[in-house]
């Protein structure tokens, strides 16, 4: 079965905040860490992985995307620490 995945990258802690979607996150964050995907996350250093969902249905992932994405700043912000107060890069924890 497939998974799909919203995530959220940041800059650094409270930093600039970017929020995608993907079918396999490892492989799209590793892009993102690396450049090779030219756009926001390139131009503004965008590569902390620090939040993630996981759907089985396309199109709960697509919602969830949009929803997330009409949000205030501050209830991203909020998400983000609930579900990892440190920030960490949570990459390494699911490359590891």
């Amino acid at each position: 079965m497939k998974q799909y995945f919203v995530y959220i990258l940041a800059s650094k802690r409270n930093g600039t905040l970017y929020l995608g979607i993907t079918n396999n996150l490892l492989k799209r964050v590793y892009e993102h860490k690396n450049n090779l995907i030219e756009g926001f996350t390139k131009r503004y250093d965008v590569h902390t992985l620090v939040y993630y969902e996981v759907y089985n249905d396309i199109y709960d992932a697509i919602g969830r995307e949009k929803h997330i994405k009409k949000w205030k700043r501050c209830w991203k912000i909020e998400l983000i620490e609930e579900f990892n107060p440190k920030w960490e890069d949570l990459y390494y924890r699911l490359s590891g």
